[in-house]
């Protein structure tokens, strides 16, 4: 919708200039008719050298309308090849700045995804930590440790105090040693699920990653198609154009050739 105004606006100015260059021809045709005129009486009335400038100067406006035609040819097909190059550019740096945008905007969204998945990672892994502290029991204390328990508490029964304080003691550190290896045991279990846990996240975050990658990949390739299909038009606008002035320079050569130009002067004469 952008480019009817320029569109009218070309097509008055190439109007304007047709109605220009079709007015100085047909100031050209009508000297040139009444030199031909003049060249005629000349000849009739025996006038030869008259006749004879007369003839060379047909000949030169001849060859200078020729140029003046050549030259308006080729300046005006200059000037269309350069619009289809502009027209190009413009439509290139559009396609860059709309591409541009639309990945920067992808990217945009992408660490929007792993940042908040990372925040969700760190929030899941402290609530797994708080529930596997919450699910540790008590200890299951050894026979041995509970027969000394046993033997214990009969000795204080029986008043043996002596050997019931020797039996708390030796009860009361294989129960510390218990207690630690359960600590160890519990810790390095509490550390092998958190690793697993932490890993299934991490698989979870990789995954993501993989997925925003091949997303970008995605958006590469299409940009890479939509480029050469604006290439591939650009190429077929230029080929058109090309054939166009091609068949254009041939009609005039060839009008050129066949005196045209100069027959339909001298039809006028007649």
């Amino acid at each position: 919708a952008g480019r009817r105004p320029q569109n009218r606006a070309e097509n008055l100015t190439k109007e304007r200039d047709a109605k220009m260059n079709g007015g100085e021809e047909s100031a050209v045709a009508d000297f040139l008719q009444i030199l031909e005129e003049h060249r005629k009486n000349c000849e009739r009335q025996g006038k030869y050298v008259e006749a004879e400038i007369a003839k060379n100067r047909l000949e030169e406006l001849k060859l200078h309308e020729e140029n003046r035609r050549k030259e308006a040819m080729r300046s005006r097909q200059i000037a269309e090849r350069l619009g289809v190059e502009e027209a190009h550019m413009l439509e290139f740096q559009q396609f860059n700045m709309v591409w541009d945008k639309k990945m920067e905007a992808y990217e945009v969204h992408a660490e929007t995804l792993v940042e908040a998945m990372k925040v969700r990672h760190t929030k899941d892994l402290k609530e797994f930590q708080r529930k596997l502290l919450q699910k540790q029991a008590r200890p299951k204390f050894s026979r041995e440790l509970l027969n000394l328990r046993n033997i214990q508490e009969h000795l204080a029964k029986a008043k043996d105090y002596t050997e019931a304080h020797k039996m708390k003691l030796k009860a009361d550190a294989l129960e510390a040693w218990e207690i630690e290896k359960w600590r160890n045991q519990k810790q390095q279990e509490m550390f092998q699920q958190e690793a697993k846990f932490k890993h299934s996240k991490q698989q979870e975050l990789i995954a993501l990653q993989k997925r925003i990658q091949t997303g970008r990949e995605e958006q590469k390739k299409r940009r890479q198609l939509d480029l050469e299909r604006l290439l591939q038009r650009y190429q077929n606008v230029k080929s058109e154009l090309e054939a166009q002035q091609n068949l254009e320079r041939m009609r005039a050569a060839k009008q050129l050739q066949s005196g045209a130009f100069m027959n339909l002067n001298r039809r006028k004469v007649k």
